[in-house]
């Protein structure tokens, strides 16, 4: 890794053309050495836009080339976990896109398998990066708002054609929850330092047909400690304006994002203690996977500490117990 930590992109659609190529490709102590996807073509082209020096078309060969140290994953949901399990058997360090697999036993084994080949398993929740986050984080963990009461999250997404393997259950695992919900259901477990869940209850709105998943998701969960996490979801919004919030409720004052507000609680009175500061020259979007996989990099290289994702498999069960009580239309106890 003299020249830097050489890494692999699989899966080259959106989200990899949007980040992961780019940003690698100008990422300091890292080398994107390899592009693969089975369009071919396509990745070609990416590759000879960012000076990427392979391309493959199979992710086995790509695997047995020894082109690379890590791959970041970013192919459809169900292929997830046998792409992460395929390279940790080649000992290759892993970014994976959420969800890391599609149910709880999925997750043990992806995690069961890096800890076998000893390489570092790292889950792209790219939200935990933002700098908005981080500033709400620091509030929160010199308990600056007091405990943590409530957390209230949603995405709302405008109407619109859903694309392919989104819209088929067995490859996406769902719809709304998985694309919308996860990252803020993450984010809000991740910020509350990760509580145990005690019970859930969820409604879906689905579209007909068995594969079909659903276009929105409500979700009511309650946690140790008394902190609850209200959620919801949808891609199916009619609006002028997609939506998107996060809230923080404590005993001694609140935050929330986008912009980021935080009002405590001063000798009685609540006043505004929003850190201030010069506005930030890219978008939340591209800094918090900029500072993602800087991390990657830096935990590959022993310059960060390196914590196993078991955090991920909370995550799934609480996913799965989801599913599962909007569709018996019961409350959850875990």
């Amino acid at each position: 890794m003299k020249d830097g930590v050489r890494i692999a992109v699989v899966g080259a659609g959106a989200i990899a053309q949007l980040t992961h190529i780019p940003l690698l490709a100008r990422q300091k102590g890292a080398v994107l050495a390899a592009l693969c996807d089975n369009d071919g073509a396509k990745a070609r082209a990416l590759a000879d836009r960012f000076g990427v020096p392979d391309v493959f078309t199979d992710v086995e060969e790509l695997l047995d080339s020894d082109v690379a140290d890590a791959v970041v994953i970013a192919t459809p949901n169900h292929l997830h976990e046998p792409h992460v399990l395929s390279a940790l058997r080649k000992k290759l360090h892993v970014l994976c896109e959420r969800p890391l697999a599609l149910g709880g036993r999925g997750v043990e084994r992806c995690l069961a398998a890096a800890q076998k080949a000893d390489r570092c398993l790292v889950v792209g929740h790219n939200h935990r990066f933002r700098a908005d986050v981080q500033a709400l984080g620091q509030f929160l963990r010199n308990a600056e708002l007091g405990e943590i009461v409530a957390i209230r999250a949603g995405a709302l997404q405008r109407r619109a054609a859903t694309p392919g393997w989104r819209a088929n259950r067995p490859e996406s695992g769902g719809g709304a929850l998985q694309e919308l919900g996860i990252p803020l259901l993450d984010l809000a477990l991740w910020l509350a330092d990760q509580p145990a869940p005690v019970r859930l209850s969820a409604a879906v709105r689905r579209a007909r047909g068995a594969a079909a998943v659903e276009d929105g998701l409500q979700l009511f969960l309650e946690c140790d400690g008394g902190i609850v996490v209200d959620l919801s979801v949808s891609w199916a919004y009619v609006g002028d304006e997609d939506r998107w919030w996060f809230e923080v409720h404590g005993t001694r004052g609140s935050g929330r994002l986008a912009p980021l507000r935080v009002t405590k609680e001063l000798n009685g009175r609540p006043v505004d203690v929003s850190p201030s500061g010069a506005a930030a020259r890219e978008s939340p979007f591209l800094q918090s996977y900029r500072a993602e996989l800087a991390h990657f990099v830096a935990v590959i290289r022993g310059d960060a500490p390196y914590e196993p994702p078991v955090d991920q498999l909370q995550l799934q069960r609480i996913v799965d117990a989801s599913y599962k009580a909007a569709d018996d239309g019961k409350e959850h106890r875990f």
